[in-house]
Parts: C-alpha cells; structure tokens; sequence
C-alpha cells in the first residue's frame, strides 16, 4: 500500500453512506438468565446488502467496536451486535453459577441471533426487503474470535484430549478472527489452564473461508508463547486464507474496540483504518461481491515504502 497514512485506500469508497443504528433489540432468552440484548447497523439505502455478526471480546458489549461497524455499515453491510453474558454492562462475577460455562452460551448467542435474523432486522423499517441472507459472515476479536472460530468449525479439545463436537454453522459464509487464541496445551500460563478450559481450540475443521488479523507485539498474559500465538488459526486450519499481520500491533489492534479508548495500548488511527477496510475487502471477496477491492489490497501493502502490515495468503 502506498503508505500508512494512505493504507488499502486506493479500491475502497473514499465517502461512505450514512448509517443507522438500533439497539437494543431484545430477544427473549429465559433458560439464559438475561434476555439477549443485540444491536443493529445498517446503512441507509442500497439493496442486496450482506451481513457480518461481531462477536465482542471480554467486557464489550453491543455498543463497542464503532470504528469497524461505522465503516463497514457505511460501505454496504449490515452489522448485528449481540452482548455477551461476560459483558461488563451485565455485572455478573466469577461467583455466578453461569461464568464457567459464558464461552458456550456465547455460541447459542450467536446462533440464536442467525435464527432469529427476520426479528432483528425488522427493527430497521424497510430493511429486511435490502439484506441478503445468503451472504452472512461472522467476524469476533479476542474471546470473539473463539466464538466466531467455532461457528466457522474450529473446536474445543475436552479433557480426553479429543475434539468436542463441530458447532459450525452452514449459515455462515466467512469469517474474520482478530487477535485469537491460538493452540493450548503446555504452551497455556497456569492461570489459563485453570479458568478457560476452552483455549484449547482444533482448527482442522476450519473450513470456512476466513482472515485471520494478529499484531506483532502482542504478548499475551494467557500464554507463554510470543505474539506467534495469535497465527495458529492461520496456520492450522484449512480455511484461513489470509493472513494480516499488523507492524507493532498489541492487543486492540490499534484501538478497533472503540473511538479514542482509554485502555488502548498502541493507539493507532492508521492501523484501525487499514484493518477495517482490509477486512472490509476481504469479506467482499469471500462472499463473492467483488474481489477487486481485496487484490488491490494485497498489492498495495506488498508495494508500500512504509508499510504498517503485511499480508500473507495461501
């Protein structure tokens, strides 16, 4: 790309369309304890339009994530936000009999919100005539990049050292994981081994289409392996076909979580843009809307004097 100032811009819609965004639309969810609280963004006009689910990482919630949702919603896709039990706006402690068991509910979560798609759009007048359903992508950082993993064929090894079931979902086209877990085993911190069972993910399954987003310098406190942790998905799964790994990237990627948060460790405008519309790019390609905007990508970055990433593919 021709630098970072100006990166992945030259195949992407320099304006984008206004937006609208709803929330919460609440679907009933008993046997959850919490109603499932989702929102929804979508751009004002335009038809055909695909949609991607976010899954939130630890803490976040529906409202969270704005950087990505405001372009992607503003470039053609309708974005569905559910908030997760482990979300900060619900208060529940490691004391709540549900905690342990947060990282499967956050899979019904999301296939709740696939199956109750009609409802959730009908929130926006007009829209569920404008939305394609057969164009549906799930993308997920940090903890939401298990939840998405899994919806896209990634597995949980139980304590046999087998992997669970395939929770995949046909539904579901393509994918974007940033910043997920990578392999568990040995390689997990005593603290890790002890509180999430599940970061012991099998990627052999991952079929579905899907990029994979890492930053550099992120160490992660879960793991005693370097930020190389962050690329197992890419390279284990057979799905994973790109991979965009973010010069001095840390955990938030650059601030993709929020406009100007506090809690950002490498705030980064220039890389949160280059993540949005690369993953933007990609999803378009994936779901077989236009692949221009990908290739451009890729040729960009790999040209640039300066660059602030680099894109690897299979």
């Amino acid at each position: 790309m021709p630098g970072p100032d100006t990166a992945a811009r030259s195949a992407v819609p320099a304006l984008t369309t206004p937006i609208i965004s709803v929330k919460p639309v609440v679907l009933p969810a008993p046997e959850r304890g919490d109603d499932l609280q989702v929102r929804i963004s979508a751009p004002t006009v335009g038809a055909g339009l695909p949609i991607v689910v976010l899954a939130h990482g630890y803490g976040e919630s529906m409202s969270s994530y704005d950087p990505l949702v405001d372009f992607w919603a503003g470039n053609g896709f309708v974005v569905v936000q559910p908030t997760f039990l482990d979300s900060r706006t619900l208060g529940l402690t490691p004391a709540d009999p549900r905690y342990p068991d947060i990282w499967r509910v956050r899979l019904r979560d999301v296939t709740q919100v696939l199956d109750q798609l009609d409802r959730i759009v009908a929130a926006i007048p007009g829209l569920d005539e404008r939305i394609d359903r057969d164009r549906i992508a799930v993308a997920g950082h940090s903890w939401g990049g298990q939840t998405a993993g899994m919806l896209l064929g990634a597995r949980v090894i139980g304590t046999n050292g087998q992997p669970g079931p395939d929770l995949s979902d046909a539904r579901v086209k393509a994918g974007v994981l940033l910043a997920t877990t990578g392999l568990g085993g040995d390689t997990l911190t005593p603290f890790a081994a002890e509180n999430f069972s599940f970061m012991n993910p099998d990627f052999g399954n991952l079929t579905t289409p899907t990029l994979v987003v890492a930053g550099d310098h992120d160490q992660s406190h879960l793991s005693t392996r370097g930020p190389d942790w962050f690329t197992d998905v890419y390279a284990y799964s057979p799905g994973a076909q790109g991979l965009l790994t973010i010069f001095g990237g840390d955990h938030s990627l650059g601030g993709i979580h929020g406009y100007n948060a506090k809690d950002t460790t490498d705030e980064s405008p220039d890389r949160v843009a280059l993540i949005r519309e690369a993953s933007w790019a990609y999803l378009r390609s994936a779901l077989g809307i236009d692949d221009m905007a990908w290739k451009q990508a890729q040729t960009d970055l790999a040209q640039a004097t300066d660059p602030i990433g680099r894109i690897d593919h299979k």
